[in-house]
């Protein structure tokens, strides 16, 4: 039987919008990279030279921008959906009140829910999860009595989903678990200095490091395989 009058020469100019559809979106992603690339090196030169405005500009367009990346690349909904809950927390940490801090650690445990959402309930290495339990337990330990009474509870849960998320990754892979392994560092040090232990130098230039390096891994979940891919 033969095709329908018109199908057979459709089909070439459908294919062409295709590549062309496809070419469009590659091209956007390599300016979105560009640009996110600039964004950190905004940010953290503005760190290192103690330019406050600078950092304050830079900080709120670093991970629209990864996101906009990882979409037009082809990520998944939940990958997305991490990247701009960490955009929130990234805008409330930017205020110095403790109402923001509360809301941008918010921000971001909504964004370890969909880091875990992502990853899936497959198998990891079972030594993997001890370590980051004992981990877990230590750094809880040792943090609490230096914490604000008022921040307690709230720390530890985080410290939970954060540990949870940064085990979980690893079924990803190295870099994508690495990933989660550099957000666990980079939180580590944010409660340090919420529990006013000494810090090294300019602190908030090794946070944005170790939290910039973490998502950046984190967004590689994109390139993750149809065989271990969420659903969502």
């Amino acid at each position: 039987m033969s095709a329908p009058e018109g199908v057979g020469a459709r089909e070439p100019v459908r294919r062409q919008a295709a590549a062309e559809s496809r070419s469009g979106r590659e091209a956007l992603a390599r300016v979105l990279l560009i640009a996110f690339g600039l964004a950190v090196a905004v940010d953290l030169g503005s760190l290192l030279a103690g330019a406050e405005a600078g950092h304050q500009i830079a900080k709120p367009l670093l991970m629209p921008l990864l996101a906009g990346h990882v979409y037009a690349r082809g990520g998944r909904r939940m990958l997305v959906a991490a990247l701009l809950c960490g955009w929130g927390g990234d805008v409330f940490l930017l205020a110095s009140a403790d109402i923001a801090f509360l809301l941008g650690m918010g921000c971001f445990a909504a964004g370890h829910v969909c880091y875990l959402l992502l990853f899936g309930w497959g198998r990891t290495h079972p030594a993997l999860g001890i370590g980051y339990g004992i981990a877990l337990v230590v750094a809880v330990a040792v943090l609490w009595p230096d914490l604000p009474a008022d921040l307690r509870i709230p720390v530890a849960g985080y410290s939970v989903l954060l540990t949870a998320m940064a085990y979980r990754s690893s079924r990803l892979g190295l870099l994508v678990g690495l990933g989660g392994a550099l957000f666990l560092l980079s939180d580590m040090l944010i409660a340090t200095g919420v529990a006013d232990w000494p810090q090294l130098p300019r602190p908030d230039f090794w946070i944005m490091l170790t939290y910039l390096g973490a998502q950046v891994l984190l967004a590689q979940a994109y390139r993750e395989s149809p065989v271990v891919r969420s659903t969502v």
